[in-house]
């Protein structure tokens, strides 16, 4: 299973007088931490609601010229068991590059996979269902006629010969 997780992180950030300097500078830092290992996190701003009146607020608080931001850090966690397994990646993973910075799990969401496709139509395939296509021409062929298409064709011949080079090697 591969799921999508998205993490909140509260950046410090120092010597800055607006809101949206201290995120500019929060995104570039968190950014400068995580690259080049982690070039496939996406960094948003973080939302921040007020508790008692549910207000929206700036995802940066600044005090005395300094500002602690909230950031969303969003990865893709592959071949996972469980939610949590997936959590604890994502937090390992940004934790190593994100030093001194408090991580919390905002959000997991699971991930349709390739093999969830196949397994559908493999499914579908085994209760009789022909997927019927039609042809430049105007005639019915269905998966069943056995048949390939010429791009299912091409596509086996490019991949066999990348296979026998690799052997060769």
């Amino acid at each position: 299973m591969n799921c999508r997780v998205v993490v909140e992180a509260a950046v410090p950030v120092y010597d800055v007088e607006t809101a949206d300097e201290a995120v500019r500078i929060a995104i570039s830092k968190t950014g400068e931490m995580l690259n080049p290992d982690l070039n496939y996190v996406e960094i948003n701003m973080g939302e921040r609601q007020c508790p008692h009146c549910n207000e929206e607020l700036d995802p940066a608080f600044i005090a005395a010229d300094e500002s602690l931001v909230a950031l969303e850090l969003e990865m893709t966690v592959f071949n996972v068991e469980r939610d949590e397994h997936a959590a604890r990646i994502a937090r390992k993973e940004i934790g190593q590059r994100l030093e001194n910075i408090p991580l919390d799990v905002l959000e997991i969401e699971e991930l349709e996979t390739e093999d969830d496709d196949a397994d559908a139509e493999d499914d579908a395939d085994a209760d009789g269902d022909d997927d019927v296509e039609t042809t430049d021409s105007g005639e019915e062929r269905t998966e069943a006629d056995g048949d390939a298409s010429p791009t299912e064709s091409s596509r086996e011949d490019d991949v066999l010969p990348e296979f026998e080079e690799l052997i060769d090697e």
